[in-house]
């Protein structure tokens, strides 16, 4: 019997973890006025939770601090069009996040 099909994830590259890590990230933004807001995985940037884009590069930085050079949301987002920035969920940065921290660990 071998375990060569299972795979682990190392701690705080799942999804579910990451989304936890991000909504308190929001939640501590300056000047965001988000400390109470309900912060989920379908909860849109734009609509809402209102960030302008100053807010964004906030964020961006705080991604950075956490987690290195191996998580780049101005990266990621120079690849969306428009309608995708405005239609950009929590959940979908989180899964980007969790990608490229698992694709860091792998070399």
């Amino acid at each position: 019997m071998t375990t060569e099909a299972t795979t682990t994830t190392a701690p705080g590259t799942d999804e579910s973890t990451v989304l936890a890590q991000i909504a308190a990230m929001l939640r501590e933004l300056p000047d965001a006025g988000l400390e109470d807001a309900e912060i989920g995985r379908e909860t849109l940037f734009h609509d809402n939770l209102e960030l302008e884009s100053i807010d964004l590069v906030s964020l961006a930085g705080v991604l950075r601090e956490h987690y290195g050079e191996r998580v780049n949301l101005a990266l990621f987002i120079a690849d969306l069009e428009l309608d995708e920035i405005i239609a950009l969920t929590v959940g979908q940065l989180a899964d980007y996040v969790a990608a490229s921290l698992r694709a860091a660990e792998e070399g």
